[in-house]
């Protein structure tokens, strides 16, 4: 962009009125504060307000509905920020809307990603940005990735350009045992980390087994350095929140604890349980931890062993998180196989295909792809329409929205991708996205290519340090 290019699309958005940012104003103003209390129930509340759209209707096309359903000439009515509307082709159409013609194309609903650190590992890599770790204690159940989340973070266009992921949960990292509470978001350009949180998602509590605690921890002589290690923290950690959860539901007066107030909330099944865990021994021991302490995990991330406990976590509803063959980068991922996801379907226990990365999170469905195509090699017939639940439904149940979001069912959000092929193929790209019934992104439309302030570049230049 030239220089009198950025000048002008500066004095623009500060007019108001280019970009859909400006059919948006004030949206993510925070509201009035409330007052203080001993432990305010919502400090930090999303004021996440779509953005305007206009009923619109695809018809034509072949539609996944996300729970594993197809239909083929399909036609889906979107309006008022939700999926109206969806059937055949006999599917009445109403008067004064935009059709878009969808013949030889494909609809789904738009891809969630449980496992992301967009916005706390932001692009471009620097140690300046680098804030998805607090690394200084295996204990940090206090912090919260929403307050490093920097929503400029040019990763977000991206995965919705290209990967057509529309709702993300963005986690700290595994240095730690107990790594803090995560955060689910809307994909949508925002000035602030609220005016992109999803409203009224449960938190996750981001947990770490294996190598990685042990790692960072032994290295610095300090306790844990073994896999024994590691439980027993993990256990005297959960002692202690019990007791301070007693303390809280007996209305005992106690010093605020940021990090036993997340831990009584996990005890009380207000947050849920993201636990990166590889191997299927430790999987199995963390199950029995839960039972222990009364809690719940709601899944296993990058558990590349899930196949060998798919039973225990089909009897046990949790979900596995998982990707379509990347393993064998460090010893508990070694022994890892590409048809791990088709067996835990196969299973049935719940499937969802993640990223971990800013790269893997704009091609998702080729995760899925790849992870189908495993599975169909080795005698596991899984349908197209069943394989997108690995990327809708199952990651938004595991995040506790799908009553909200994660497939196209009338009254839930109007989340949609209407992808230009088959998005399993690998030649597919998403051609329009919808979030909330709002077209978000169309690639035929420059201006709704979303860019962020960090990409328009400098004006000027100077010594200023």
């Amino acid at each position: 962009m030239s220089m009198a290019g950025r000048l002008v699309l500066v004095a623009a958005l500060l007019a108001g009125t280019a970009t859909p940012l400006a059919a948006r104003k004030d949206r993510d103003e925070a509201p009035a504060w409330q007052g203080a209390s001993a432990e305010p129930e919502n400090p930090y509340p999303s004021t996440y307000r779509p953005y305007p759209g206009t009923p619109t209707v695809l018809r034509g096309a072949t539609i996944f509905d996300g729970e594993g359903a197809r239909i083929d000439n399909g036609v889906l009515f979107l309006s008022d920020g939700k999926v109206t509307a969806i059937g055949g082709p006999d599917t009445p159409i109403p008067a004064d809307v935009t059709v878009i013609d969808a013949q030889g194309k494909y609809v789904t609903p738009g891809v969630i990603d449980i496992h992301s650190h967009l916005g706390d590992y932001p692009s471009p890599g620097v140690d300046a940005l680098s804030d998805g770790n607090e690394a200084t204690s295996p204990v940090t159940p206090h912090v919260w990735a929403e307050h490093s989340i920097w929503p400029q973070d040019p990763g977000f266009s991206r995965a919705l350009a290209n990967g057509g992921v529309t709702t993300l949960q963005i986690l700290p990292g595994s240095a730690n045992l107990f790594g803090g509470r995560s955060v689910t978001l809307k994909n949508v350009p925002a000035r602030t980390m609220q005016g992109m949180k999803f409203p009224g998602a449960p938190y996750g509590l981001k947990m770490a087994c294996g190598e990685n605690p042990k790692r960072v921890y032994g290295s610095k002589g300090r306790e844990p350095s073994t896999r024994m290690g590691n439980m027993a923290v993990d256990r005297q950690t959960w002692i202690k929140a019990r007791e301070y959860q007693k303390k809280r539901a007996a209305g005992k007066d106690q010093t605020r604890d940021l990090g036993m107030e997340t831990l009584a909330d996990v005890l009380e099944g207000k947050i849920l349980v993201q636990n990166h865990c590889y191997r299927a021994d430790e999987m199995a021991n963390v199950i029995d931890m839960s039972k222990e302490f009364g809690y719940k995990v709601a899944a296993f991330h990058h558990a590349v062993e899930a196949y060998k406990i798919a039973d225990l976590l089909r009897d046990n509803g949790i979900c596995a998180a998982l990707w379509g063959d990347w393993y064998g980068f460090k010893m508990e991922a070694y022994d890892g196989i590409k048809e791990n996801i088709p067996l835990v379907h196969r299973a049935g226990a719940c499937a969802i295909v993640h990223s971990d990365d800013q790269d893997g999170i704009q091609r998702l469905n080729q995760e899925a792809a790849k992870a189908l195509g495993a599975g169909r090699r080795m005698g596991i017939d899984i349908s197209d329409a069943v394989a997108w639940t690995w990327l809708a439904i199952n990651p938004a149940r595991a995040m506790g929205i799908a009553d909200r979001t994660g497939s196209l069912k009338t009254g839930k959000m109007a989340d949609v991708v209407l992808w230009n092929g088959n998005p399993f193929s690998t030649y597919t790209r998403p051609e329009k996205v919808w979030i909330d019934g709002a077209l978000m992104y169309d690639s035929a439309n420059p201006k709704l290519r979303p860019v962020t302030d960090f990409e328009l570049g400098q004006i000027g230049g100077g010594d200023v340090k």
